[in-house]
C-alpha cells in the first residue's frame, strides 16, 4: 500500500511498522487545525446549545433544513492550515448533537441528507491529501443527545442527556434501552469513516466523562481500539486524557497531562468559552501573539498544540481567526526555531 502522503519521509518506518512511523510524524508535527463545525453553529449559542437550552429533539432536528455549508471551502482550509505552519486538521466528524458530516448509512441526520447535499469529510480529505496533511477525525463516542440506546442519565450521570422534563419521548428508557445497539452504531461509523476516505491520521474520541461517570468497562472500547487499527494499522487513536491507556496518545483540554511515554497533544480555543461558532464571542478571540505564547508554552513541555476555531454558520473559517493564523504562519516561517 502507498505511503499517505502526510507520512513522505518516513517511509523506511512506515515500512517497519506504519503506527511507529505515525508516531514519529505526530511528535515531530507539532500544530494542528481543530474544526467545530455542525448544526449548533448555525445557532451561535455554544456548541452545547441543545444540551444547555435543553432544546427537544424534535426540535433541535428542524435545524437540518437549514444546513446548506455554503461557505465550507475544503481547499481553503487546507490552505489555511498550511500557510499557518500547521501539519494536521481535526474536524468534528459527528459532535454529542448527533449530526454527521458525512454520507454515512447508519442515520438521514447527516450533510448529504440535509439541503448542503455534500459530504464535508470527503471534500477534506481529498484537500488535506493534497497538500500533505494529516487528517484526524473527531468523532462524539461516550456522548450522545439523539440516538435512542445512547448512554442514559441514570447509569452515566456526567452530562450523558439534556434533563428533559417531560422526558424525551425519543428516547429508550429502563428496560428497553440497550447501550449494546448504540455501541453498534459507532463502530459501524467509524468502519465507514475509515474505509471511505482514505488514509486517515487518527480516531479523536470525546466524550469521556460520561462513561467514567458509570460502568466505563461497558463501552468495551478496546474492541472498538482493535478495529480501527486493523482497518488502516497507522490511525493514531486518542479518547481525551486515556480510558484505558492503550491509546497512542493523549489529547488534554487546555492543559497538559502526565503523558509519560505517549505523546501529549494541547486543545484549546481562539473563542473564549466555545469550540463551536460563538456570536457573543465576535471580537474577542486570540491575538496573534496569544496564539504565539500559547504554542510556545505548548512545545516548551513537549506538547502538540491542536488549535480550534468555530466555522462561521455558512462552514466557512472566521476571518477574525484567518487573519490571525496567517500571521503567526509567517512568524514561524521566519523565526520558527525560537520555539525550540
Amino acid at each position: 500500500m502507498a505511503i499517505p502522503s502526510y507520512l513522505s519521509g518516513y517511509d523506511s518506518a512506515y515500512e517497519a511498522n506504519p503506527r511507529e512511523a505515525a508516531l514519529q510524524w505526530f511528535r515531530a508535527a507539532e500544530y494542528g487545525l481543530f474544526l467545530h463545525y455542525g448544526l449548533y453553529s448555525l445557532l451561535g449559542r455554544h456548541e452545547w446549545v441543545q444540551f444547555n437550552e435543553k432544546i427537544p429533539v424534535d426540535e433541535y432536528t428542524l435545524l437540518k433544513c437549514r444546513f446548506n455549508a455554503s461557505g465550507f471551502d475544503a481547499e481553503r482550509i487546507a490552505e489555511t492550515a498550511v500557510a499557518a505552519g500547521m501539519k494536521y486538521v481535526n474536524l468534528t466528524t459527528r459532535h454529542h448533537d448527533g449530526f454527521c458530516l458525512f454520507d454515512t448509512k447508519e442515520t438521514d441526520f447527516n450533510s448529504a441528507s440535509a439541503p448542503a447535499r455534500r459530504d464535508l469529510v470527503r471534500e477534506l480529505a481529498v484537500a488535506c491529501e493534497k497538500r500533505g496533511l494529516g487528517l484526524f477525525l473527531y468523532y462524539s463516542h461516550g456522548r450522545d443527545w439523539r440516538h435512542p440506546h445512547a448512554p442514559n442519565n441514570d447509569e452515566y450521570p456526567v452530562s450523558a442527556r439534556p434533563d428533559y422534563d417531560p422526558v424525551e419521548p425519543s428516547y429508550a428508557y429502563g428496560d428497553t434501552h440497550n447501550l449494546h445497539l448504540y455501541l453498534d452504531f459507532v463502530r459501524a461509523q467509524i468502519r465507514e469513516l475509515l474505509t471511505n476516505y482514505g488514509p486517515i491520521a487518527g480516531i479523536w474520541l470525546d466524550g469521556i466523562a460520561t462513561p467514567l461517570s458509570g460502568n466505563w468497562k461497558a463501552f468495551d472500547c478496546q474492541r472498538l481500539y482493535d478495529m480501527i487499527h486493523n482497518l488502516q494499522t497507522q490511525v493514531l487513536v486518542s479518547y481525551k486524557h486515556g480510558l484505558l491507556g492503550t491509546e497512542d496518545y493523549l489529547a488534554s483540554e487546555r492543559d497538559a497531562v502526565d503523558g509519560r511515554s505517549k505523546p501529549v497533544e494541547i486543545c484549546t480555543t481562539m473563542c473564549p468559552h466555545s469550540w463551536g461558532y460563538l456570536e457573543s464571542g465576535v471580537g474577542k478571540h486570540k491575538t496573534a501573539e496569544e496564539v504565539w505564547t500559547t504554542l510556545h508554552s505548548a512545545r516548551k513541555i513537549g506538547c502538540n498544540l491542536l488549535l480550534n476555531t468555530g466555522l462561521l454558520p455558512d462552514g466557512s473559517v472566521d476571518p477574525e481567526d484567518e487573519v490571525v493564523l496567517q500571521e503567526v504562519g509567517e512568524k514561524l516561517a521566519t523565526h520558527g526555531m525560537q520555539l525550540r
